[in-house]
């Protein structure tokens, strides 16, 4: 048996940046709310039932059955799905092997397969486009090139192929490219590639895209080769040139054909290549997009000029800069700018800079001063952000300020303007940050504030049982009184909505959570302070204790039952009653604890909270007498105390209004498990009526979940045989018949009743 309570506590894809300057929510709102394509909810069971669809070949690797054929799209779309999930491995890319797939646009980012498994698998289709972004140590860039060359039609097909940090081995020097004369687009960032590299991929005759950020090229003279050609240069953070800012210039003037050219580096280097560069007047005369952020001594006046004479542009990079704030952003036309100034310049630079922890983290500081007050939902910023947590998981500034904005953005009433399914996703990763940096405080606070949101406790999926170890560990480390008040309000809700056997998993946690609690309830009581912490406390306890054996073995060793006489006699309210009641009644449930409870304190003050005036109090208290006295065993030598408490109990419930009156439900059950035996107990109608009462209360108040339980526990037969049995109680039978009749009406349709319950 729980409280009920109420559910609030008291105390790859992008809306596009010109979308988002007229509604920065709207697109990712209708996204995310929306339900899964039929496409991908498929894929996601082929992915999840790999093994079992799939026959093993004698080298342990698997294949599809013979007569799947898949069509080229889905085909890309199902590689990309195993991608995501991390299922893509050795043995299962080997479905990809012979024609029944026909590939042409594969992603394998982050993938942890061999060499010979994607030389198998991948390099005998027709492949146009390749994102072997940060791939696993064992395939080198090497050991791809070699595959990808293995296959004639790709050397002259492939048109994109993305190489982001992945692997050279110390052995290997020059990288050969000149093989795949069919590419237009290659990304190298993060990778060991030297100049002597970037001479041979210049020669490449059709290329037009190119990215060497934070690589070890010392020289880009080599990009004069290909100045006819190339179209869109990418240069972020080239730590190791050699060359003096008049060799650059000269370099980049020669580039006449460039549209989009990005030099932007760290803040903390101070370079000021950028500086240099907005002073020359005949220098990238066709320029549409131009990447500056990071650079020192920028002003909004050199950058206006620079933008005025080439009116065609359409994007300026400024994040981290000195420019950006001048009303020229503000009004100009088409152009779109990543900065700080504003929220339309901070959304850009979240979109533009998702793989770049240093303009990342920038972001995000900017986006948290900008949303510390607002009172607009606003989805797409917080995918975006959502999207930076993932791609920068063990970068701590990053998920530190993250989880700062995702509070921001999800404020009580801010989440309710949010997608379940975003929510869902950004609190997975507050969640994996707590994982990745156990030790950061701040974080974890961030966390346990984003807990409290009644939205996201009560509405949002995620992972509970861990949520639950995190806050019961939180509890544990005696923060100030305000943290404290947050851990043992969520504690309380994340109670309700663990099974059974997830709360006995919890051990630690849980014997060290309810000593904690036990321990507040005390000092609470101690200083005679009835306030929303010891509440909640109460709550929690209640809950815990809820078909939880081991919690409530944990109250009793910790001296549970005297520090609740002591709220009992110091306390006169009946919410704190009834939530001393409640915690007692769980005990009382558990029939090797139960007999615990006979102490002549506990009886004295059941028996006389049995007649209070609160139904609540006096239900829970009637529900305790109800369970001690169902046995007659431990009472031997106390018969005549057991029979005036049976009286006592069936004198109060007759005194109860009809348990299917218009009232709001006392309490919520999970199962009605712990009143099948009191059910069967014929000789005691005092204990079968109120096992009924209590039964037939709350089967009134919601009976699509509690007829549905009488089905599925089978507690159907138990009242069927309390409706024909010779000696039942009257009442008792009476009750039994109104309940069945509710149920029938409830279940006209159902067509599994009980024998004894002929359909209308």
């Amino acid at each position: 048996m729980v409280h009920f309570l109420h559910p609030g506590l008291s105390p790859r894809t992008i809306v596009p940046p010109d979308a988002q300057k007229d509604d920065l929510g709207c697109g990712v709102a209708q996204e995310e709310a929306s339900p899964y394509s039929l496409v991908n909810i498929c894929l996601n069971v082929l992915v999840a039932n790999l093994e079992k669809l799939c026959s093993e070949r004698s080298d342990g690797t698997l294949c599809l059955p013979e007569h799947w054929s898949f069509p080229q799209e889905l085909a890309d779309q199902f590689v990309g799905v195993m991608t995501w999930q991390g299922k893509l491995t050795d043995r299962t890319a080997s479905i990809f092997r012979g024609n029944q797939m026909k590939l042409k646009l594969v992603s394998i980012q982050k993938a942890k397969i061999s060499t010979a498994a994607f030389t198998q698998a991948f390099c005998h289709h027709r492949l146009i486009e390749l994102d072997a972004t940060a791939v696993h140590t064992d395939l080198s860039i090497p050991d791809i090139l070699r595959g990808l060359c293995s296959n004639s039609w790709i050397q002259q097909n492939l048109r994109c192929l993305l190489l982001d940090s992945a692997s050279i081995p110390r052995n290997s020097r020059l990288l050969f490219f000149g093989q795949l004369t069919g590419l237009r687009i290659l990304s190298v960032f993060s990778v060991c590639f030297h100049s002597e590299d970037l001479a041979n991929v210049s020669q490449l005759p059709r290329l037009e895209s190119l990215d060497i950020s934070n690589t070890l090229v010392t020289d880009i003279s080599a990009l004069l080769t290909c100045k006819d050609r190339l179209r869109s240069l990418t240069m972020h953070y080239l730590k190791c040139l050699t060359m003096t800012k008049p060799q650059i210039l000269a370099v980049i003037r020669e580039l006449k054909c460039l549209l989009h050219l990005d030099i932007s580096d760290h803040r903390q280097l101070k370079s000021d290549l950028a500086f240099h560069l907005l002073q020359q007047k005949d220098i990238l005369p066709n320029i549409v997009s131009l990447d500056i952020s990071g650079g020192s001594c920028i002003t909004d006046e050199a950058v206006e000029l620079f933008i005025q004479q080439r009116p065609a542009m359409q994007f300026v990079g400024l994040l981290a800069t000195d420019a950006g704030y001048s009303e020229f952003f503000a009004t100009a036309q088409d152009l779109r700018v990543a900065g700080g100034a504003n929220m339309s310049q901070i959304s850009e630079a979240l979109s533009r800079y998702r793989n770049r922890s240093c303009f990342m983290k920038e972001a995000l500081y900017r986006l948290f001063a900008e949303t510390f007050a607002t009172q607009v939902a606003m989805p797409a910023i917080l995918k975006l952000v959502a999207i930076g947590m993932r791609n920068h998981p063990l970068d701590l500034p990053v998920q530190f300020t993250a989880s700062a904005c995702a509070l921001n953005l999800t404020r009580q009433d801010l989440a309710r303007g949010m997608p379940v399914r975003l929510l869902s996703e950004v609190t997975c990763l507050l969640f994996k940050a707590l994982k990745n940096f156990p030790h950061y405080q701040q974080l974890q606070k961030n966390c346990l504030l984003s807990l409290t949101n009644s939205r996201i406790l009560v509405d949002v999926p995620f992972d509970r049982f861990d949520a639950a170890k995190f806050v019961m560990r939180w509890l544990c480390k005696h923060e100030n009184p305000k943290m404290q008040t947050m851990a043992v309000s969520i504690t309380s809700i994340l109670a309700l909505q663990l099974s059974p056997e997830q709360t006995a998993q919890l051990k630690e946690e849980l014997f060290m959570a309810v000593k904690e609690l036990l321990a507040i309830v005390k000092q609470k009581t101690t200083e005679n302070l009835d306030d929303v912490t010891f509440l909640f406390t109460l709550k929690a306890l209640w809950n815990l204790t809820d078909e939880s054996p081991a919690a409530c073995k944990h109250v009793i060793e910790n001296q549970g039952l005297a520090i609740f006489i002591q709220v009992l006699e110091t306390f006169s309210e009946s919410t704190i009653q009834s939530k001393v009641l409640g915690l007692l009644n769980n005990i009382a449930e558990v029939r090797e604890l139960s007999s615990k409870l006979m102490t002549d304190d506990v009886v004295k003050h059941v028996s006389s909270l049995l007649h209070s005036k609160e139904l609540e109090v006096s239900y829970l208290a009637a529900g305790i007498i109800a369970h001690l006295t169902s046995d007659k065993q431990p009472w031997i030598s106390h018969d005549l105390q057991r029979r005036a408490l049976l009286q006592d109990l069936y004198t109060t419930i007759q005194n109860w209004p009809s348990s299917s009156c218009k009232m709001t439900a006392l309490v919520t059950y999970r199962s009605f498990k712990a009143f099948f035996p009191l059910l069967g107990n014929v000789s005691r109608p005092e204990v079968q009526l109120w096992a009924l009462w209590a039964m037939y209360h709350v089967c009134s108040k919601n009976p699509s979940k509690y007829c549905k339980m009488l089905v599925e526990e089978e507690g159907l037969q138990l009242l069927c045989d309390i409706q024909k049995h010779s000696e039942a109680d009257p009442q008792a039978q009476h009750i039994a018949a109104s309940l069945l009749d509710d149920f029938r009406m409830h279940f006209m349709n159902y067509r599994r009743l009980p024998l004894c319950m002929p359909f209308l």
